[in-house]
């Protein structure tokens, strides 16, 4: 082993310092905290801790080097941006922030799609910041710019319905709560788990009521440990919140059929691999499922899935036009797929579906020969349409 002469480099390690803040959201005032100081002596007595100040001004001048980046990267291939948004979320509020935001960032006149969750407010939304964009550097006028959070509306599609049947999940959750409410209540479950040799590593979890799929992960997971409830009503006289058989039946026949739905959230939901032109398909999938299950013999699960393809069709009538434009792109689909699903999708408006969707396809080619004819700018890009993203629940 050879010894070389050390050099410190307080640059260095001061950026490394305010990179470590920023990964964690430490808070700043941790460089006047007299044990960190100490622990920084002894690891190198010789690096100067910065203070408070510094480390702000360190902070920022990272922030101002990844937005010029990040601009840059926008400016030549086009990109998404995510935006939190604080209370209260008025279409003025909304419509403000989501402004200054574009002009910061310099993007008002780069703009396709902005993607946010289905409601009154953010359609009023919309509305304002039609009137503030200059429209004629919008794709198609701005009659494409408003694209509603798919993972959102299955939330909404699902979460209604399961209304229907609140009453069965109520008491299953019950049974859930009493069970995870003390750590000696939840090792006598898993102990029993165990002697009734329940091959499942799953621990019961609650759900949050606003969200489905975690509703959906909760009665799939207590389904697994069914008999272990029952085993456990026969010895804990406490233990009074049992589910009926037939609120298992219904628990048991909903799992089973919204697993895809699950499945197609989730996918929605990833960060780094879903894709537009994969969207139609999914979506196309989920109304052939709702057609088979509105056969279904069980009149409650028969109602519910009548509910949720009424909401399923009011709410993708103005969603899947521009994701079957995309599927439409896609070399291995093309018109194919299109003719292929439309019938059971759309019924008896199919030819006319089929006439909207080529004429819209030859009104984007129109409008891609302008925007490739368009003068570029400095950094020599053109200027590329940009997607802008803002909603709450597109995320597990």
């Amino acid at each position: 082993m050879g010894l070389n002469a050390y050099q410190l480099d307080q640059l260095k390690m001061g950026n490394n310092l305010a990179h470590m803040v920023i990964l964690h959201e430490y808070p700043l005032s941790m460089v006047d905290h007299i044990g960190f100081r100490e622990f920084v002596s002894s690891l190198q007595p010789l690096f100067k801790l910065i203070s408070r100040n510094t480390l702000k001004s360190d902070i920022i001048k990272i922030y101002d080097n990844e937005r010029e980046k990040t601009l840059k990267m926008m400016n030549k291939n086009g990109s998404k941006m995510f935006v939190y948004v604080p209370s209260p979320h008025t279409k003025d509020v909304l419509a403000k922030v989501i402004i200054d935001s574009f002009l910061e960032w310099s993007i008002d006149r780069k703009l396709s799609t902005i993607t946010i969750d289905n409601c009154s407010t953010n359609n009023a939304m919309i509305r304002l910041l039609l009137n503030k964009l200059d429209t004629s550097s919008l794709m198609l006028s701005g009659s494409m710019l408003h694209m509603r959070c798919a993972a959102n509306i299955l939330n909404l599609i699902v979460q209604d319905r399961l209304s229907l049947i609140g009453d069965g999940i109520e008491r299953l959750r019950d049974n859930v709560i009493y069970w995870t409410g003390s750590p000696k209540r939840r090792q006598n479950f898993n102990e029993n788990a165990c002697q009734l040799r329940i091959q499942c590593t799953k621990e019961l979890v609650l759900d949050c009521k606003t969200r489905w799929n975690s509703t959906y992960l909760m009665l799939s997971t207590a389904l697994i440990y069914k008999n272990v409830f029952s085993h456990l009503a026969k010895h804990e006289v406490s233990y009074t919140c049992l589910p009926t058989e037939y609120d298992w039946e219904v628990a048991k026949d909903i799992c089973e059929r919204l697993e895809l739905f699950y499945s197609v959230t989730k996918f929605f939901s990833g960060r780094k691999y879903p894709t537009t032109n994969m969207h139609f398909t999914l979506v196309c999938e989920l109304k052939i499922a709702l057609n088979d299950w509105s056969l279904s013999s069980n009149k409650m699960i028969s109602r519910m899935v009548e509910s949720m393809l009424a909401k399923f069709n009011s709410y993708w009538a103005d969603v899947n036009i521009v994701t079957v434009v995309a599927a439409i792109l896609d070399l291995r689909y093309k018109m194919k797929l299109l003719e292929f699903y439309d019938p059971n999708t759309y019924g008896d408006n199919f030819d006319l579906e089929i006439e909207k969707i080529k004429n819209l396809c030859h009104d984007l080619l129109n409008k891609y020969g302008d925007v490739n004819e368009s003068p570029v700018d400095n950094e020599g890009s053109s200027h590329m349409p940009i997607s802008f993203k803002l909603c709450g629940t597109n995320e597990m």
